[in-house]
């Protein structure tokens, strides 16, 4: 399983004071750029003027689009993608967290194409031209900044679709940790769970590879579990938020993957939540996480929660595998729901089983979510149902 192939062209300034190389990196790639962004908190916080300051004085031409969502949504893709063809936009952009450059991606991607960039989610058309990106990291959360992937909804058909295009990974990425001061303790803490589900959907995997891999994510893990409560608390902690930062980047660019393939499983799941109730994506993974562990631990998967429990959580390992196993998931659910203080359940957020037939049915395509253990749509309901 050691076969594969690693190559991540994202150049990173990481660190306090990088903003000074904007504006000539940005002049690599033309003289006309457009700024994306989200609800206006880059302004709150002094981050916009500086962004602007950095362009204007690289003599470089602006142009904005803002209001992306927090799910982005296809139509901000289809707005962006006018403005390129308009003005003959260069060079894109991404100010925010990963819903601002998921949507950015595909709006360099949408500006080659003359139809409805719904079109690209559907795979109707090829993505082998993208407009170059470049990104400001505001939330550690996604890893959007050093992958070449991105998730798009569509209230519409109530559908949320991932895709990943390798023309659509960021040419360079702004990693600053002291721009995430301000982010809230809520979304501190749904950024901790997306992380951390990031990593859990490649290390619970009953195909053996590199060992030293398998290392590398139980030390991510951890640093996840240390940091993020102390982030939460202190939100100024320099060294809580680049942990998590750095984490969140190295959980989900591919490196951890070595030669292991199999279908993630609680991804899925959450996005046919989120696209019809549109929740915080990280809260919809800590809901699933616990009960989809629940749901698939047996004599077969033991061995992982095993070496989960003892590798990750510090439990004894002269315990019992299935003790072990069992004790490690009542671990991860007092993380994520005391620890972190997220909702525990679906209905506290309004959710109820209404939805389960049709979510579970696309999550699984109709067939088999072939994962850490294969789910079927009864599966994946049962595992809903677990979440009530």
């Amino acid at each position: 399983m050691n076969s594969f192939i690693y190559d991540i062209p994202t150049k990173v300034y990481f660190g306090e004071n990088q903003l000074g190389h904007l504006g000539e990196e940005l002049g690599r790639y033309g003289k006309k750029v457009l700024l994306t962004y989200g609800g206006g908190s880059i302004k709150t916080i002094g981050l916009y003027d500086k962004v602007v300051e950095e362009i204007k004085n690289a003599g470089l031409e602006l142009f904005e689009l803002s209001g992306i969502e927090p799910n982005p949504r296809v139509s901000s893709v289809n707005a962006g993608a006018v403005i390129c063809k308009k003005e003959n936009i260069d060079v894109l952009l991404a100010v925010g967290g990963g819903s601002v450059i998921d949507c950015t991606k595909y709006i360099g991607a949408a500006a080659y194409y003359d139809g409805d960039a719904w079109d690209i989610l559907l795979q109707k058309v090829p993505v082998d031209k993208c407009l170059p990106i470049i990104d400001v990291l505001t939330l550690s959360a996604t890893g959007s900044e050093m992958d070449c992937g991105g998730v798009i909804s569509n209230p519409e058909t109530q559908d949320k679709i991932g895709l990943l295009f390798p023309v659509m990974q960021p040419k360079v990425s702004f990693l600053d940790p002291s721009i995430t001061y301000t982010v809230s303790k809520y979304q501190t803490a749904c950024g901790a769970a997306d992380i951390l589900n990031h990593i859990m959907e490649v290390y619970f995997n009953m195909d053996q590879d590199l060992y030293m891999l398998d290392t590398v994510m139980e030390g991510l893990m951890k640093t996840i579990i240390e940091f993020a409560p102390i982030a939460m608390e202190a939100p100024d902690n320099y060294e809580a938020r680049a942990n998590l930062m750095w984490t969140s980047s190295w959980a989900i660019n591919g490196f951890v993957n070595g030669g292991k393939r199999q279908a993630w499983s609680c991804h899925p799941m959450e996005h046919e939540i989120s696209a019809i109730y549109d929740i915080t994506h990280g809260l919809g993974l800590a809901i699933l996480t616990p009960r989809w562990m629940e749901y698939t631990l047996d004599e077969r998967t033991v061995s992982k929660f095993y070496q989960f429990g003892c590798n990750v959580l510090g439990i004894n390992p002269e315990m019992e595998p299935m003790e072990v196993a069992k004790k490690s998931i009542e671990m991860v659910s007092d993380f994520l729901f005391k620890t972190l203080g997220l909702q525990s359940t679906f209905t506290e957020i309004g959710i109820d089983d209404s939805n389960f037939a049709i979510m579970a049915r696309k999550a699984c395509g109709g067939g088999i979510l072939s994962g850490f253990k294969p789910l079927n749509q009864q599966d994946i309901e049962n595992i809903f149902k677990m979440c009530l």
